[in-house]
């Protein structure tokens, strides 16, 4: 059952990770999918991507971090779909390094990359959301409940994100606009795919389920949210880490 068939959706950093996870998954339940890459050498990869996936999936190149980027793809992705139904605020990166080491730089990337992309794509998409009400899903993480050592600056944007989720679910709930946060555990990517095994093991053992996630465990929480399936869920933060931390 397709349970996303005639919605259009926006997702951010879609080209690779969780985020083509979340490109293939939505278009798998019939959405038509925007979704964004930033750097040239994603171009091909995005474009293939959006290919291999049909008409009714287009990828363009815009920097979630930057609010007039923001602006134009909002307009851009109503222009070609004719509407915006979903949002799904993917785009994130890491600087990890302990706070005595921390760059002001790589503070401001991550705050900027991670939770002002969030209020950026989130402030223009809510006005053609308005007219006939939406999801807004917001990629967060488990470290912005628990934090993580060496991670100040990705748990303050993600923790962040949280507390952004929650106040426009009560800001716009009565416009038929729901928003909710994922949380993500240990997920299989690209960037896991190359630790040790000691650094393996030891996340699988803090792990109950005694396995990391999957794109996919991330996808199938955001396809429920997006959906009529969530229809009375707002404001709510939905961890996906085989109880890691629960």
């Amino acid at each position: 059952m397709k349970l996303l068939e005639g919605k259009v959706a926006l997702i951010t950093g879609g080209s690779r990770g969780i985020g083509e996870a979340l490109v293939r998954k939505f278009a798998e339940h019939g959405a038509s999918v925007a979704f964004t890459y930033v750097s040239a050498s994603s171009k091909e990869r995005s474009e293939q991507l959006a290919a291999e996936l049909g008409d009714q999936v287009r990828a363009y190149q815009s920097d979630a971090g930057d609010y007039n980027q923001a602006e134009m793809l909002v307009g851009q992705v109503v222009k070609d779909f004719g509407k915006l139904d979903i949002l799904l605020n993917n785009a994130g990166i890491t600087r990890d390094t302990l706070m005595l080491r921390m760059t002001e730089q790589q503070w401001d990337e991550v705050i900027q990359t991670n939770l002002k992309s969030v209020f950026n794509l989130t402030k223009h998409a809510l006005k053609p959301m308005i007219r006939a009400g939406g999801s807004i899903i917001n990629m967060s993480s488990v470290v912005g409940v628990f934090g993580q050592a060496g991670q100040a600056n990705y748990a303050a944007s993600k923790a962040g994100i949280i507390g952004f989720s929650k106040s426009i679910a009560k800001e716009y709930g009565s416009r038929g606009i729901r928003c909710n946060a994922v949380a993500p555990g240990f997920i299989e990517t690209e960037m896991t795919a190359v630790l040790d095994d000691k650094t393996r093991e030891g996340y699988l053992a803090a792990i109950p389920m005694k396995r990391l996630g999957s794109g996919d465990d991330v996808a199938n929480t955001c396809i429920f949210l997006a959906s009529e399936m969530g229809a009375y869920v707002s404001g709510q933060v939905i961890s996906v880490c085989g109880a890691l931390n629960c």
